[in-house]
């Protein structure tokens, strides 16, 4: 990946360089009948600014859902459960709250006004009984004081953002006179019109084609950018981290495997998994029989000495590998994984070995921007 942009540094403000939410250690389980609990996440570390898109990404199952659901407290309780850490979030009013430790109460005035979520399935987010006009405007009469008018007006002109034909007329449309891309678009218009401080966008452009795609993707852009907001954005599409993305955050199995600036993780990924996703993707203008599978890379026992460190006994962990013969395993719940800075602002999850005993690496807080040079 060529580096045509530069860090924003330049910024003084200090309400960009504060950390805008900071999830710290969480873990989410869930029951499983007579089973043991299934750990969905477990000690996920990841920090967002504002003014900042920290991309999320790996495979279905990994904890990406779980880890932006839970600052939301949508997870269902039972069967889910907080077992631990904290998602600590900077209101506008500059008080720093753990979202994890609201009332039901406390935490609607953070949904959807200081927090909103594209859902990525539309058709189980919106209500069939309703006009799509009704629900947006439902959403801006809740957190904004204006009239009704005023609520129409900005749900109009959200549905127009979003690239919706003849807004005025779809507003009195149901959910089910719209194409599954449409519907996704009124979930990111109904995200977008309350003006939130932080976006979570969980495979926002799933159902779209590429043209409205990359609509949506630089209408999300303009409003970070003018109104200071912060996105997580979860996805599978590498491309759409490459081109949005200013932090890049790699899970797996409910963990965080490698964590650094979009252009450091793709110049030189770290963790054997990324280097399996990135080559897994195909490349323009190189012929391959067949692609690079990721399997080929974790299964490659040499691909795991390459890691800074190694000499010393510093291995990537990996849940499918057997754990290293000088395994220290702390006390304590997932005491066999270690966050470590292993280069200047880049995080590897590591086995817990003698290696990394003492090793003091803060937990990752990135203040990272792209800013274009064009």
């Amino acid at each position: 990946m060529t580096q045509t942009a530069t860090q924003s540094s330049m910024n003084t403000n200090s309400k960009t360089d504060t950390p805008l939410m900071q999830v710290k250690n969480l873990a989410v389980s869930f029951d499983n009948g007579s089973g043991p609990r299934i750990q969905a996440v477990d000690g996920v570390n990841m920090t967002v600014y504002p003014r900042q898109t920290l991309a999320v990404v790996g495979e279905s199952g990994c904890g990406k859902s779980v880890t932006s659901m839970s600052s939301m407290q949508l997870i269902p309780r039972p069967p889910g459960r907080f077992d631990r850490g904290e998602i600590n979030y900077r209101l506008e009013s500059g008080k720093q709250v753990n979202l994890l430790t609201l009332t039901e109460q406390q935490m609607r005035s953070v949904r959807g006004n200081e927090i909103a979520m594209i859902f990525q399935e539309p058709m189980t987010s919106l209500n069939p009984v309703y006009t799509v006009g009704d629900q947006i405007i439902e959403a801006i009469s809740l957190h904004q004081d204006v009239t009704a008018k005023e609520a129409w007006n900005i749900a109009v002109r959200s549905m127009d953002d979003v690239g919706i034909p003849d807004p005025e007329s779809r507003m009195k449309a149901y959910p089910h006179q719209f194409s599954g891309g449409m519907r996704q678009r009124v979930m990111i218009a109904m995200a977008l019109a309350c003006q939130p401080r932080l976006l979570l966008a969980d495979e926002p452009t799933t159902a779209l084609d590429v043209t409205i795609q990359a609509q949506i993707l630089e209408l999300i852009k303009e409003l970070k950018a003018t109104r200071d907001m912060g996105v997580i954005l979860i996805t599978h599409d590498l491309g759409v981290v490459a081109e949005n993305a200013d932090v890049v955050c790699v899970m797996y199995a409910g963990r965080v495997v490698e964590y650094a600036n979009v252009y450091d993780l793709f110049d030189n990924p770290r963790h054997p998994y990324t280097r399996g996703l990135l080559a897994s993707i195909p490349k323009i203008g190189v012929d391959h029989d067949r692609l690079i599978t990721i399997d080929e890379i974790v299964n490659n026992p040499e691909e795991f000495k390459k890691l800074p460190g190694a000499e010393k006994g510093v291995t990537p962990w990996w849940p499918w590998n057997e754990p290293p013969q000088d395994l220290v395993k702390l006390d304590q719940p997932a005491g066999d994984y270690h966050l470590q800075e292993v280069a200047k602002n880049h995080w590897v999850g590591v086995w817990h070995t003698k290696g990394v005993v003492g090793d003091e690496s803060k937990a990752p807080q990135l203040n990272y921007r792209v800013v274009d040079n064009a």
